[in-house]
Parts: structure tokens; sequence; C-alpha cells
């Protein structure tokens, strides 16, 4: 018995003329219609002490409250219920299992553990790279034609191992533990790999022997070597449908990525093309003969030049570029920002005192590498110098960023891991920001590629290096 129905007791005892007057109040009550019954108990309210409504209040509370949840499946909505809880994030979901049978119930028949594993996987890229490299994306999304998905235990099984996955790899990112695979690119006329870049099954390589070869990502044998370039191969970049390389030998040269036949070439600079970058039916190369070149990318054999910009001082050693900005940097120290719509020049960056030798642009920030053994992060609309990173002992020459952080590799060989978020914090101590560094090539760092789980470097040493910080396989 609530308090409330004890101070109804209570009037009863006092007037006993209570329940005879209750009882008529119930029949004009039940005559009115709802807003006439509303402002009536308002009215009443109103008259109250602040006590009756302190007991009123808790008669109501319980009244008010509603297991939608579970009434939703009684009302033929499961799937309703179902929406409903699968926007709860992981620990809300483990509470909402605990509720009642009912709700554990919509979350088992929903599958709502295998539906918030695959958001993440959509989300996240660490996720996306964990599925592929674990194997369990399989399991993911719509089955195979012939097959079955496991059931709901399963995805509530490995939620947890996918968490300890993305924890141990960060661990081991942190305290540079990884496992170390080899590519050795030695030939008789072969001295460095200049550039390489790899997806899951690939690695292409550009070498000083005029070729590019591509590697096996599973074997890391050698299954095609493409001829043609009459100079070292510096730069190249690839996508689905083509590979495009730059030579020392003033030529941009386009090939099949199936098969690595060449579908076009491209003469336009006068000496080394040092870098190139293509998206979205656009390229950008630059060259030591000091100009930027932006072409016009139809098809593989249909590419045009667009526009020529001159400005820099020596040679344009590297470009990035979106659908916002080109930005180029130079041995002039130099770091130049274009409209990429027009191609107008924007602004100047100056902060470095020798050569820039590598950079990259994402967002609003730009992060450099010098021959003055330092990075700079900037700001690209302001222009600001954010920090400067120090730490390499020769020419940085290569240099890749994230989310979270920094890798960079430089001429004294070493590859430095940097903790990208400390570095934009100036609070940060100098310090702290510098979180490993790798030692295994024995020349010259040239190019290097990173994702969530392994770093990927080339090196005047003939060397591939595959860094992997992923570990072995939690079966438990």
């Amino acid at each position: 018995m609530t308090d409330f129905d004890n101070v109804q007791d209570e009037d009863a005892k006092l007037c006993p003329f209570f329940q005879q007057q209750k009882e008529e109040c119930y029949k004009f009550f039940d005559e009115w219609t709802d807003p006439e019954q509303t402002d009536f108990i308002q009215s009443c309210l109103a008259k109250m002490s602040h006590h009756q409504h302190s007991q009123i209040n808790t008669y109501l509370r319980p009244m008010l409250k509603r297991d939608f949840i579970s009434l939703l499946p009684k009302r033929g909505l499961d799937h309703v219920a179902e929406t409903i809880l699968s926007y709860l994030d992981v620990g809300s979901l483990r509470c909402a299992e605990l509720v009642c049978r009912e709700w554990y119930r919509v979350i088992t028949d929903g599958m709502l553990w295998k539906k918030l594993i695959e958001r993440k996987v959509k989300a996240y890229p660490i996720f996306a790279g964990l599925a592929k490299r674990r194997g369990w994306i399989r399991y993911l999304f719509k089955p195979a034609p012939g097959e079955q998905h496991p059931n709901h235990l399963f995805y509530r099984r490995l939620f947890p191992k996918i968490v300890r996955d993305i924890e141990n790899t960060e661990r081991n990112w942190r305290g540079g533990r990884h496992n170390l695979q080899r590519i050795n690119c030695s030939s008789e006329s072969s001295r460095g790999v200049y550039c390489s870049q790899y997806d899951d099954q690939k690695i292409v390589s550009g070498l000083r022997d005029n070729t590019i070869k591509i590697w096996d990502r599973n074997t890391l044998e050698c299954t095609n070597v493409l001829t043609g370039h009459t100079g070292s191969v510096l730069c190249l970049q690839f996508d689905d449908k083509v590979i495009v390389s730059g030579s020392s030998d003033a030529t941009v040269r386009v090939w099949n990525v199936e098969g690595g036949q060449p579908v076009n070439t491209l003469i336009h600079h006068c000496e080394a093309v040092l870098h190139l970058r293509f998206n979205n039916g656009l390229m950008v190369t630059c060259s030591k003969d000091r100009s930027i070149a932006v072409w016009e990318m139809v098809s593989p054999s249909d590419i045009t030049l667009k526009r020529v910009l001159v400005g820099h001082r020596a040679a344009v050693n590297v470009v990035d570029f979106d659908e916002k900005y080109i930005v180029s940097a130079s041995g002039d120290r130099t770091i130049k920002i274009w409209n990429t719509s027009d191609c107008d020049f924007v602004r100047t960056l100056i902060g470095h005192k020798r050569g820039i030798a590598c950079l990259q642009y994402k967002g609003n920030l730009i992060v450099s590498g010098s021959s003055d053994n330092t990075i700079r992060l900037w700001d690209i609309e302001s222009g600001t110098s954010l920090r400067v990173l120090e730490g390499h002992e020769e020419l940085v020459r290569c240099i890749r960023f994230d989310h979270k952080r920094i890798v960079s590799g430089a001429y004294d060989g070493k590859i430095k891991v940097w903790d990208l978020v400390a570095a934009l914090d100036p609070r940060k101590p100098d310090s702290s920001l510098c979180l490993q560094t790798l030692s295994k090539h024995t020349g010259r760092v040239f190019r290097l590629q990173f994702d969530e789980f392994q770093i990927v470097s080339s090196s005047h040493d003939d060397t591939i290096l595959i860094w992997d910080f992923l570990g072995p396989d939690d079966a438990s």
C-alpha cells in the first residue's frame, strides 16, 4: 500500500461522506472530455500543498514508466525494438542485455552485436583492416551464396577479441614491437629502391635500375617487371586501373595495373620527374626543372596538360593536393599553396632553414621534412608553423601521417614514429613526441607508407621492409 492510499484511508475516516462524494465525483469525471479532465486535475493540484504534491509524485512516477522495448514485440514491432537498440554503444548494449529476458531476446534475435561490428567496420579503418587481416570479414554483411553466418554468440564473443587486437596493436606501435619481413630487390644493376606503394595484394616499387617491380604481398615474390624508362624510377602511384611513374629520364609513364602493359608516355618536363600525385581525373607532377604540371586525366590514354605552375627557385621535390589546394615543396626552402580549381597562387610558407624533401597535406594540416633534419607542422589556412620536430640526424626524405601518428624516414637510415595528437598540443614537451625509432635499414630511407597495422619502407640498401605491429591472432 502506498502513502497515497494511506492518505485516502485517513480521509475516509475523517469524513463519513467521503466515499459517497468520491463516487459522485467519478461519475462527473467520467462524463468529461480529456481536456476537461486534465483541467480539473490541474485545478485540484493548484489547491494542494507541497507535501501533497510530493505524495502524488511518488504515486505517479511508476505509472509513467513504460518498458517500450518489451511492449513493441507484443504488438508485432520487433523490428522497431531492434532498430532502437541498434543505436546503443558498446557499454550500453552490454547493459541492455542484463535488463530482462525480453531485452536479451531482442538483442539476440536482432543480431545486434553483428550489426555493431558491421557499423564499426564501415566507420573505422582499424576495424576494416582487422576484418581483412583476421579473416572475419567473411562473417559480416551478406553471406556468400550457399553459406550461413554464425549465431549471435559468435559475434558477442568476437567483439572483445577485436578490442584486444586494437589495444595490443597500439601498445606494439608505442613499444616498437613488430614482426619484420624483408624483400631483397638487389640485382646486378640495382642500387636502391626509390619509391613504393602497397595494397592488400601487392607492393609496387620503383628502382634505380630503371625498372618497376611488382611483389606479391603473401609470398613476397616478384610477379612482374615493367621496363621502358631509361632512367631511375623516382616516383609512382597506382590505383585499381593504372600505375603512373615518373623518372629521371624526364618522362611520366602510364601502365596497365593488370599485366603491366605500357599505356601512355607523357613528355613535358625537361629534367627528372621527382614526384607525382593523381586522383579524381587530375594529376600533378613536379620536376627538377622547377616547374609543376597539372594534367587532366580523362582516361589512361587521354591525358592532357592543363596548366604549368612556376614560382619555385629550385627543384620541386614533392607535391600533394585535394579538391581545394595544390601544395608543393622545393629545394628553395619554401612550400607554396595553389588553388586546385584555377591553379592561382595563394601563399608561401617559410620556416625551414634548408631545402624541403617531402610533405603530406590533409585537411588543414601540412607535415613537411627537410634537409635541415627537422619536421614541421603547418596550418595551411594561416600559414603558421605549429611545431618543429627534431630527432633525425640527416635529411628527412619521406613522411606520412594519419589521425594519430606521423611516420618519417631519413638519410640516417632511421624511421621515427611520432605522436601527432601530442605534437599539435603546444603544452606537450618535445621529449614526449617521438614514440619509437626503428633502425633496421642499412642505407638511406627513400619512401614509406603506413596504415593502422604496418609500415612499408624502401631504401638505398636495396630492400623493402614490412614492419607489422598487429601481432599473432588471439584464438583464445
